[in-house]
């Protein structure tokens, strides 16, 4: 039985750009969820948090955490970070695909080639 994928991200980020070109160049089909158009469904985040860990899902390197005032910044714990995430979904680390054994947070070429079966070829996600 072939799984679901459904690629989580924004349209616009790169490393977006970059997985799903991978995912096309390598015959993966799969569906693109962009969370800052559509949201995040009820309890996403939180399973996912469950899975990986708040901390692994928060983008502290993009300039959306870095614009959020001080006291939204300090002091996070999982339930602060999870709503911070639903109310700024560019602060959701990306892409995000959901596969049988957990989560693919970011997109690595070699990891997405063990994730996918050991997909060979081409996988620099070069356009």
């Amino acid at each position: 039985m072939v799984e679901d994928v459904i690629l989580y991200g924004i349209s616009n980020c790169d490393t977006v750009k970059k997985a799903r070109r991978w995912l096309e160049g390598q015959g993966v089909p799969h569906a693109f969820h962009d969370y800052r158009k559509i949201g995040v469904p009820a309890g996403l985040l939180e399973a996912w948090a469950a899975m990986a860990g708040w901390t692994a899902l928060l983008n502290r390197a993009g300039t959306t955490f870095r614009k959020l005032p001080e006291p939204e910044r300090e002091g996070l714990d999982e339930a602060r970070a999870i709503a911070l995430m639903r109310a700024h979904p560019a602060l959701i680390k990306r892409p995000v695909v959901p596969r049988a054994g957990g989560l693919l947070i970011g997109f690595k070429p070699e990891t997405y080639a063990a994730a996918f079966g050991g997909i060979s070829g081409d996988t620099s996600g070069a356009a």
